[in-house]
């Protein structure tokens, strides 16, 4: 009797259907190798650049008659010492670390509120107000920083951490909460049901079953909460002033520029070792962003 099942050894060598379009070397260069390597060089090349730059002595910065643009001869230490002894880099390293924890810690807290009052409770209106919470994450935030900074004024926390870890969330929030409603989406209702049956109460169910099932999906707001945080540039240069409470994206083009002199090899180490923290996160939740991205687009 014939059979179409394949043994695992048919299915994950390249003869296998659907792959057979592979099975030739120069095919195989033209449409993975090649896609690949241009990807990785894209995504690898701006950080090769400023490593190389924040190793290069002044003297081949801006000479490239004599000296490559893509390699360094001779690398010096001086942009970096000079970044870590004498600015405030390990102030505004320590700024951005506290205002990107502290705001994406609230945002997760308000998003998963919202998202689980929106996707399980099921009242009226429910689909309608997670659009418009939605649709709030695509206002720009030039257009919020006016009316934020009259807020901070009035509170007394301008040039503070604070003025920054209270505005982040105006715009991790949205965001935050529509990723958390499609993941919240994808748990079964029949395990809350079952809870409510057996006389859990709405906290219980949040807290007991649908946090420790949705892990994936709170790591991946929290990466992304984080990320922006950490690299937002507008409300931190409106709200903070003093030099000891920015942080890296505005102190190292605030101190780093004087009038139309550029400290590129301190530019670029700012830039570099402002990024690895960011980079280091990613790497090691890496596998939740991605599985709690697709769970966030079922139906």
């Amino acid at each position: 009797m014939s059979t179409n099942l394949k043994t695992a050894d048919e299915v994950l060598t390249d003869n296998a259907e659907g792959m057979s379009y592979l099975n030739r070397l120069p095919r195989r260069v033209v449409m993975l190798y090649l896609p690949m390597a241009v990807f990785v060089f894209v995504l690898l090349f701006p950080f090769y650049w400023m490593a190389i730059t924040a190793v290069k002595p002044n003297e081949q910065l801006t000479d490239y008659n004599n000296y490559s643009p893509f390699w360094v001869v001779g690398p010096t230490l001086d942009h970096i010492k000079y970044l870590f002894l004498e600015t405030s880099y390990p102030g505004w390293l320590w700024n951005t670390m506290l205002v990107a924890v502290g705001s994406t810690a609230l945002s997760l807290v308000a998003s998963v509120f919202g998202a689980y009052a929106i996707e399980r409770i099921r009242f009226t209106g429910s689909r309608q107000i997670g659009l418009v919470i939605f649709l709030a994450y695509l206002i720009p935030p030039s257009i919020l920083f006016i009316p934020l900074a009259f807020i901070v004024f009035k509170l007394g926390i301008y040039d503070s951490r604070l003025a920054l870890i209270f505005t982040y969330p105006t715009f991790l929030i949205p965001f935050c909460t529509w990723l958390l409603m499609g993941y919240f989406r994808s748990i079964p209702f029949e395990l809350e049901e079952s809870a409510l049956v057996d006389g859990a109460n709405r906290w219980q169910i949040l807290v007991k079953i649908i946090l420790p099932l949705a892990v994936p999906g709170l790591i991946s707001a929290g990466i992304f909460a984080f990320t922006l945080s950490w690299n937002e540039f507008i409300y931190a240069l409106t709200f903070i002033q003093s030099s000891e409470n920015k942080t890296i994206p505005v102190g190292v083009l605030t101190e780093l520029v004087r009038g139309d002199v550029f400290e590129w090899g301190s530019l670029m180490a700012g830039a570099l070792f402002g990024s690895l923290p960011v980079v280091i996160l990613y790497s090691f939740f890496v596998d939740y962003y991605v599985s709690s991205m697709t769970g966030a687009v079922k139906e």
